[in-house]
C-alpha cells in the first residue's frame, strides 16, 4: 500500500499539482462554452469524441512536471477550432453531417415497433421499453410514432385518447406470455406489437412470424 500510495511522490510537486489542476478546468469549463453546448444529454457521437480528446490534453498537463501548460492550451483551442469548422462543414452537407452524427430512428410507428432496425446491433427492445415507461407510455396502442433521436432522447407523438387502440402492454405485469386463449381477445405479438385475434397460441404472427403473444391492453393515457 506504501509503494502503491505515496513512495516516490515529490511532496513539493504536490502544490503544483493542485495550481495546473485548477488552471486546467477552468480552462476546460471555457472551452465548453465555446462550443456552444448547453448540457451531456444533447452530446451526439462526435460530440463524445471531442469532449474525450479535451479530457486527454487536459489530464497529462496536470501531473506531469514535464509538459507546460501551454502545451494543454495550444492543444484545446486547436480542438476546438477543428470542432467549429466540422461543425460548420456539417451544416453545409447533410450526407457529412449524417456520417457525423447519425439519424433519428424510428422506434415505435402506428402502435407497432418498427422492424426496420431489427437486426441493428444495437437494438435492444428492452432499454426502448424503459424508455417508454419512463414518459408515463403503458402500451404501445398509445403511441403514434416514437423516434430515438441522436442524443439518445427519445421524442413521442401520441394518438388523441379517443383513438387509442390495444396495444402491447410494457410494463412487467402485463407483459407476459399467454398461456390460453380466448375466443375474440386481443393479443399482441410480444416481439413487434403486432395485434390479433388469436384462436390458439400456436399462431404465428403475420408481420415478424413469431409465436409469442401478450394480451393486449387499451387503457387510456391519464
Amino acid at each position: 500500500m506504501k509503494k502503491i500510495i505515496w513512495e516516490g511522490a515529490e511532496w513539493d510537486f504536490l502544490l503544483e499539482i493542485v495550481g495546473r489542476s485548477v488552471i486546467m478546468f477552468i480552462l476546460i469549463l471555457v472551452i465548453l462554452r465555446l462550443s456552444g453546448k448547453k448540457g451531456v444529454r444533447q452530446l451526439t457521437l462526435f460530440e463524445v469524441a471531442i469532449i474525450l480528446s479535451l479530457g486527454s490534453a487536459a489530464g497529462d498537463p496536470m501531473f506531469q512536471e514535464e509538459l507546460p501548460v501551454i502545451y494543454a492550451f495550444v492543444v484545446l483551442f486547436s480542438v476546438i477550432i477543428i470542432y467549429k469548422f466540422i461543425t460548420w462543414l456539417s451544416s453545409k452537407s447533410v450526407f457529412i453531417n449524417k456520417i457525423l452524427e447519425g439519424e433519428a430512428m424510428v422506434v415505435v410507428r402506428d402502435g407497432m415497433f418498427d422492424l426496420k432496425h431489427e437486426h441493428d446491433g444495437d437494438f435492444s427492445k428492452m432499454e426502448f421499453f424503459s424508455e417508454l415507461r419512463n414518459q408515463s407510455v403503458e402500451h404501445l396502442g398509445q403511441v403514434r410514432m416514437a423516434l430515438l433521436e441522436i442524443d439518445g432522447s427519445m421524442s413521442i407523438l401520441f394518438y388523441p385518447e379517443d383513438e387509442v387502440k390495444y396495444g402491447l402492454p410494457l410494463f412487467p405485469d402485463d407483459y407476459k406470455k399467454v398461456e390460453s386463449f380466448q375466443l375474440y381477445d386481443f393479443h399482441a405479438c410480444m416481439y413487434c406489437g403486432f395485434i390479433e385475434q388469436l384462436h390458439n397460441r400456436e399462431s404465428k404472427c403475420p408481420r415478424c412470424r413469431h409465436t409469442e403473444w401478450s394480451k393486449a391492453i387499451n387503457t387510456k393515457r391519464n
